[in-house]
Formats: C-alpha cells, sequence, structure tokens
C-alpha cells in the first residue's frame, strides 16, 4: 500500500483488495454472459428429465432465457458490485456493505460448484468460480484480516452475504425484464 493509501485508509486495505472484487466479478460474469442464453436452453429438457420435482416455470423461464435481458441484468448487479467495491475503497476496506458483498460473491461461487455437482456437468460460472471467486474472496479476506479490519464472520453473517447477493440477483433480472420490455418477472 503506497503512503497516500495509508493516510487515506490508516490501517485499511488498497485498491486490488477493494476494487479488486469488482474486476473478480467482471471476469466471473463474463463467463456467465457468454454461455448462460445457450446453455439453458440446451439443457432444460435433460434437467427437467431428471429433476421432476422442481416446479414447471423455472424450467419454462430458463429455456427462453433472453440474451439482452440477460446481459441487462449482468450490467444493473455490476452497479451493485461497483457500489460494493467504492465502499469498501472508501472505508479502507472496513465497509460491511463491502465485506457482505464479498462474503456473498465467494458463497456465490460455492453455490456454482453446488450446481455443476448436482447437475453432474458443466454450469455456466463453475470454471470461474474455483478458479477467480473462491480464491478471490479468501485471499480479499485474509488482506482484511491482516489490516485488522475483517468483521468477524458467523454463519448468520455469511447467510446475510448470500442474502444480499441473492436479493441483488433477482432485483436486476426484475429490472432487466422491465427495461428490456418484456415485463417478466421472477414468480
Amino acid at each position: 500500500m503506497s503512503r497516500s493509501e495509508k493516510a487515506v485508509h490508516g490501517s485499511g486495505v488498497g485498491v486490488c483488495v477493494t476494487f479488486g472484487l469488482l474486476a473478480a466479478w467482471a471476469l466471473h460474469d463474463a463467463e456467465e454472459v457468454a454461455l448462460v442464453p445457450g446453455w439453458a436452453p440446451a439443457r432444460v429438457p435433460g434437467l427437467r428429465e431428471r429433476f421432476p420435482g422442481v416446479p414447471e416455470r423455472i424450467w419454462r423461464r430458463l429455456e427462453s432465457v433472453d440474451r439482452r435481458e440477460f446481459t441487462a441484468a449482468v450490467a444493473a448487479m455490476g452497479v451493485v458490485v461497483a457500489a460494493a467495491a467504492a465502499d469498501g475503497h472508501r472505508t479502507g476496506g472496513r465497509s460491511a456493505f463491502y465485506q457482505s458483498a464479498l462474503n456473498g460473491f465467494g458463497l456465490h461461487g460455492v453455490v456454482h460448484l453446488a450446481q455443476a455437482a448436482v447437475v453432474r456437468a458443466y454450469t455456466p460460472g463453475s470454471v470461474t468460480s474455483p478458479l477467480v471467486v473462491i480464491p478471490f474472496t479468501l485471499w480479499a479476506r485474509g488482506r482484511l484480516r491482516a489490516a485488522g479490519v475483517l468483521r468477524p464472520t458467523r454463519p448468520r453473517d455469511a447467510m446475510q452475504g448470500l442474502a444480499l447477493a441473492g436479493a441483488a440477483t433477482v432485483g436486476a433480472h426484475i429490472l432487466s425484464g422491465r427495461l428490456v420490455g418484456k415485463g417478466r418477472t421472477v414468480s
């Protein structure tokens, strides 16, 4: 950390830890933007057969993934992640919003790996999760810990991070559906 960063952030962390969240998220979501719109409709018939207990409305939604709508949802999520990274940078990593977003991002990577395990095949996001998402999250948390600014993470805090990620994702998809003109919502 440079002297000017130390002067601004005290014992906090620098740009690689805070805005690194945005960079890691962008790499991860590039995989999803590139592959979800083609992957989902192609895989739904086999998944529907393997998992008959999943509600039909979920399958219909996956079959009709619209590339523009999905990309708009990712862009909306990018605004949330950028805001969390900026708040983390502003506070030297101390921000509860930033740390919750970081925790949610890491847990989101674990969810991708669980999805791939359940499906027993590649799912969009399952390549960058073990290569980018989880390693970045662990590294950033280690840097926050070393700087003395990592908040204690109880199971409740981890769930709040995952809930933040889930709520932001649902909100981004609802917004994108309205912006793109389909008006579809997750129901």
